[in-house]
């Protein structure tokens, strides 16, 4: 006579060899869709940057120069305002907007006043100085040296009236939008800042 506590016991050995076949299974599934999308070839990262303000300069520099550290192909298309920051002269301007900005510790009636642009942006520069931070100009030096594409958009310079002879050596003019899009699909990464 067979107890019924028997057949769970079966059941159960049953549904663990079921359960391994199965895990079996989709652990080879993953790695074959590993190999599949795994070409060894080379990350490849889109940023475009709109903002020329002193704290919009460095995420875009940041994250291009560590990503290129990395062996990433890194394209950074800046556009409008993100042009001030391949400027040589501007870029050494660059000033912090104290106006709108949630994260400054004044309200905006007194962010508003006229020299407290100059003020917030005094107090960052000295941040970054004794923080030993790298300063836009030598992020920018950096990028290019790691092989960062720096691209400045052909429609901006023409409507800003960009001088193209002074951005820095090595940013890469003529590139129009369907240049930067057309990276940006082929990429891995894609950020707008």
């Amino acid at each position: 006579m067979s107890s019924d506590a028997d057949a769970p016991v079966e059941t159960t050995t049953a549904s663990v060899e079921d359960l391994q076949a199965q895990i079996q299974a989709l652990e080879e599934e993953v790695s074959d869709l590993r190999e599949a999308t795994d070409d060894g070839g080379q990350k490849s990262m889109t940023i475009i940057a709109t903002k020329g303000t002193l704290d919009m300069a460095y995420p875009p520099l940041i994250l291009a120069s560590t990503a290129a550290a990395f062996g990433w192909d890194v394209v950074v298309f800046h556009t409008f305002w993100g042009l001030d920051i391949l400027h040589e002269k501007k870029s050494k301007n660059l000033k912090l907007s104290a106006v709108g900005n949630p994260s400054m510790p004044m309200p905006n009636a007194v962010a508003a006043l006229p020299f407290m642009d100059s003020v917030a942006t005094n107090m960052m520069e000295k941040k970054i100085e004794d923080n030993g931070t790298a300063t836009i100009e030598e992020l920018i030096e950096t990028s290019l040296d790691m092989g960062v594409d720096l691209q400045a958009c052909q429609m901006t310079i023409e409507l800003m009236g960009y001088d193209e002879d002074e951005f820095y050596d090595g940013v890469t003019t003529g590139v129009g939008a369907a240049t930067a899009i057309q990276h940006m699909a082929d990429a891995d990464v894609q950020l707008m800042i």
